[in-house]
């Protein structure tokens, strides 16, 4: 195992309406199994030959000998040496956007807990700058930037140049790789345009987002304006972390969960769709996600976007959410079951072993044996014991499905 000079000089000195009746969905369940396992079974046969990761395997669809498993925001606060970190670089900017220490923060836990993923340390915000939009991180607030709210506002923004706005997320991706071998998965992110376009609008952080509501209903025009430049900008961040490295791309609606249907279909959905047909376009054979926290009402318009693998959040029974995907994506027209990420409650973590074992091999179970990566249903919280993340990892790498 490879462990970066700068991994060694800091570890030295620190040493209900969808929900199907029971019967059928254990009709669904061996109808989904079976219907998978005939149709990938060339492409788990030729994904040896190219010995894809697991990780990268299992999001394809393809016939896997084991569920992989990561966490979302792995990296950081929980993991002690990561604290340490902090004393050294107290910003989280030097933290994600000096290479080698970004590079240092995103391999903390895929050494101490061998996840099958190993995703980049960085921000949904960190492209941002190279669209013409400075912010800055305050350690207690947040991002801070100065609003858009007109269309003299917009004019600012501009099409990225990743290779120039982001040099650091290029070298590091590219670290990763070599570090963590042919095994493990690395995790490219981006964050989607409606989020992204919180942060723009209402300037900071929010809890109801009634700023940029307002724009929505009042000036959707400019909203549309705004949104459009993000995701031409962030389809091209993503070309940029495929072409340095990142193996699959997980896209962050995170705040859609907040808009109603229709407005999700308006706001989010198409510009999610522009990321996601742009990646697809170029690199046919990278696989996405797409994470949305409160999205139980969603699961269904997530899945007509054509993401590869819809991301679970905790308040969605596993059984129920596979079904759901699968239908809407064959209302759609959109060839597969589709696969599925997630989704154990965060604050399982803080229970005992014995219950996080039963946990998340009842996701496990109702997941299946394909097409499924193991996660959480939100990132860990900060106070997460380590041992606990660390044994809920072991407890999903020692499960086989019979």
């Amino acid at each position: 195992m490879k462990v970066s000079i700068l991994a060694l000089s800091c570890l030295l000195p620190s040493v209900a309406a969808f929900a199907p009746s029971a019967g059928n969905s254990r009709a669904f369940e061996t109808s989904l199994l079976s219907a998978v396992e005939e149709s990938t079974e060339s492409a788990a046969s030729s994904s040896e030959d190219s010995k894809a990761p697991l990780l990268i395997r299992a999001a394809r669809g393809e016939t896997v000998e084991r569920t992989p498993v990561w966490m979302m925001r792995q990296a950081g606060r929980h993991i002690k040496e990561y604290r340490d970190l902090c004393k050294k670089y107290p910003t989280f900017r030097q933290r994600s956007e000096i290479p080698e220490v970004a590079v240092e923060v995103s391999l903390q836990p895929w050494r101490n807990y061998q996840t099958d993923g190993c995703i980049l340390f960085s921000d949904i915000l960190t492209p941002l700058p190279g669209c013409g939009l400075e912010f800055t991180i305050d350690e207690k607030l947040g991002p801070v930037m100065d609003p858009i709210r007109s269309y003299d506002d917009a004019k600012k923004m501009k099409l990225i140049d990743p290779s120039t706005a982001a040099p650091f997320v290029a070298e590091a991706l590219k670290t990763l790789r070599h570090e963590v071998g042919p095994e493990t998965a690395v995790l490219g992110f981006v964050g989607c345009p409606y989020t992204l376009a919180t942060y723009l609008v209402e300037g900071k952080t929010s809890k109801e987002y009634l700023e940029i509501k307002k724009m929505a209903f009042n000036e959707p025009k400019l909203l549309h304006q705004i949104l459009k430049s993000l995701a031409e900008s962030i389809g091209e961040y993503a070309l940029f972390q495929i072409e340095n490295g990142a193996q699959l791309i997980q896209i962050f609606d995170s705040w859609a969960g907040h808009l109603s249907p229709r407005d999700y279909d308006e706001f989010a959905a198409p510009y999610q769709k522009m990321i996601l047909d742009k990646i697809k376009s170029k690199y046919p054979d990278i696989p996405t996600v797409c994470y949305i926290k409160h999205s139980g009402a969603l699961i269904e318009r997530m899945a007509a976007t054509g993401v590869d693998v819809v991301s679970l959040d905790w308040t969605v029974d596993m059984a129920e959410g596979r079904e759901r995907i699968a239908k809407s994506r064959s209302a759609n027209g959109i060839e597969g079951v589709g696969g599925v990420q997630g989704n154990l409650d965060p604050g399982i973590l803080y229970a005992n072993h014995e219950t996080i074992k039963e946990r998340a091999e009842e996701i496990l179970k109702k997941a299946g044996p394909t097409g499924h990566v193991m996660n959480l249903g939100h990132g860990i919280e900060a106070t997460t014991p380590e041992e606990n993340a660390h044994f809920f990892i072991e407890t999903v790498r020692n499960y086989r499905h019979k």
